[in-house]
């Protein structure tokens, strides 16, 4: 006797079999008690969900012999023969592969011939949104008022590809997908029937594989029962289909939150070297940090130890919510580039990478704002204490300090050694532009109030639009100020091009520190 796949051994054979699609198989029903039965139907949803089943226990019910409540009987002539495939007046087609004008056609000839022992002559065409252009053409008079005799069962996963002129003429149902409770129930009903051993663990991990597909759930248990003469586990359920251990899981999405290059980087070699597939460890490792942003959020999570929760929870209380937000859709970015690249582990290496180090940047770029913010605030707070400004000056050097190693305020400024580390500084912190325009400057002492910043080599028109743009005028006035203790006036001297111009404030004026430049 030939061999059956599961999925059609346990296909259901009357709508109360099914599951998760009861607003669908209730209206059905309905239909068939009361005699209202449509003369053309759409059923739409994804793969797995029940379409192509709905369609056979249909075509069964509306031709019975016995119906009872609106179910196929399953016993009669009629109903054993629609079962074995042997009555003619059920036809089934794949419109993927019977696409084209013709075939329409043949069966716009066949509609005229009265059933040979059914009441109806049911067509049943799945994947329709493949036919073609003129094949839709064809079918479009036939199904607005075919005979009273037959019925049509559309079925597709793709309906925004149906013409609007034959969605019109079709009632539609919409298919969900099955969640994980009614696919562990189902999945528990053919492992008792099929003798088949599974622990809870296998059945949950089957049931999330499966997204909502019913058949997919069924076509995994099925290649673990062939592989396992004992009881199926979780750990044969992921070699099978391919899934990393949680453990190579873990390790990458603790690399890349804490901006780990090399950890990242042996975990991807590790998981390449068992030869496991990077596009479903990309899945893994997007679910399990999405798995992380839920415990923070909800402090419960299915389908992990103890010890695998306490690793969650340590990640969860170390990352913030935003950032978990932001890895997320950073690594869903790169699963994208993954599908259209020919050099999948290069780009998959590359692509952790390059998170790494947006991280390492995105931190950085925050502390500074934030010591920004604070300078802001003092600054405010200077403004508005003058007459306590030297008691007010000498007692805030520390917090307005950014990461540099700036030179305490209260110590006696020692011109030329202080500069230079205070223009190094400056290229540490990443004000490239700044410390390029200042490296080879010097500070010079005029008086208490005046300072002068001396260009040897001159000073370009480029420098002096550096100077003048107004993030880096904030920085210039604060990295002196912190120099020297108090507000000052600051003149630029061009020492090789020396040469009498007009004094300008060249815009600090709102800052209330004058700036004299001099060529």
């Amino acid at each position: 006797m030939a061999y059956t796949a599961l999925y059609r051994k346990f296909r259901p054979l009357n709508f109360a079999d099914m599951v998760g699609q009861e607003h669908i198989t209730k209206t059905l029903k309905n239909q068939i008690i009361a005699e209202r039965v449509g003369h053309a139907y759409l059923f739409n949803g994804g793969r797995g969900t029940g379409k192509t089943t709905t369609a056979k226990i249909l075509a069964r019910a509306v031709n019975c012999l016995n119906p009872q409540n609106g179910e196929p009987c399953n016993e009669c002539e009629i109903c054993k023969e629609i079962l074995d495939g042997s009555l003619t007046d059920v036809i089934e087609m794949d419109a993927a592969s019977n696409n084209s004008v013709e075939d329409i056609r043949a069966i716009r000839d066949e509609v005229n011939f009265l059933p040979t022992k059914a009441k109806y002559r049911v067509y049943i065409i799945d994947e329709v949104h493949m036919l073609s252009v003129g094949a839709f053409n064809a079918l479009l008079k036939t199904l607005e008022e075919p005979p009273e005799h037959v019925k049509f069962i559309l079925a597709t996963t793709e309906p925004q590809k149906l013409p609007a002129t034959i969605l019109s003429r079709c009632q539609r149902f919409d298919y969900k997908k099955i969640n994980d409770e009614n696919i562990i129930k189902r999945l528990k009903i053919i492992c008792s029937e099929s003798n088949l051993k599974i622990t809870e663990d296998a059945l949950k991990t089957i049931a999330i594989l499966s997204e909502g597909a019913m058949r997919d759930a069924i076509s995994i248990l099925e290649r673990c029962s062939q592989e396992s003469a004992d009881e199926i586990t979780i750990e044969l359920v992921k070699d099978l289909v391919g899934l990393p251990s949680l453990e190579y899981i873990t390790k990458l999405a603790k690399a890349i939150l804490e901006n780990q290059e090399i950890d990242a980087l042996q975990a991807i070699d590790e998981v390449i070297n068992q030869g496991k597939n990077l596009y479903n460890f990309l899945w893994e490792v997007i679910k399990y940090i999405k798995d992380i942003l839920l415990f923070k959020s909800t402090q419960k999570l299915e389908l992990y130890s103890e010890q695998e929760l306490q690793e969650i929870k340590s990640l969860a209380d170390k990352t913030e919510k935003q950032r978990l937000l932001h890895v997320i859709y950073q690594l869903s970015e790169l699963e994208s580039n993954i599908k259209s690249s020919t050099q999948k582990t290069i780009m998959f290496q590359a692509g952790i990478i390059k998170i790494c180090m947006n991280q390492t940047n995105g931190d950085i770029a925050n502390l500074e704002n934030k010591v920004a913010m604070l300078e802001q605030k003092i600054n405010n707070l200077n403004s508005v204490s003058k007459p306590i400004r030297q008691e007010t000056t000498q007692s805030i050097p520390r917090p307005v300090q950014k990461t540099t190693n700036t030179q305490p305020v209260a110590k006696p400024v020692k011109q030329t050694e202080d500069w230079k580390e205070i223009v190094d500084n400056l290229k540490k912190s990443g004000k490239i532009r700044l410390y390029t325009c200042l490296v080879n400057t010097n500070l010079n002492k005029l008086n208490d109030q005046t300072w002068e910043i001396e260009f040897p080599n001159g000073l370009t028109e480029f420098n002096r639009k550096i100077l003048e743009d107004i993030t880096n005028r904030n920085d210039l006035i604060k990295t002196i100020a912190l120099l020297t203790g108090h507000e000052i006036n600051i003149k630029l001297k061009d020492t090789k091009n020396v040469k009498p111009v007009e004094t300008t404030s060249s815009g600090f004026d709102d800052l209330g520190i004058d700036i004299n430049i001099i060529d």
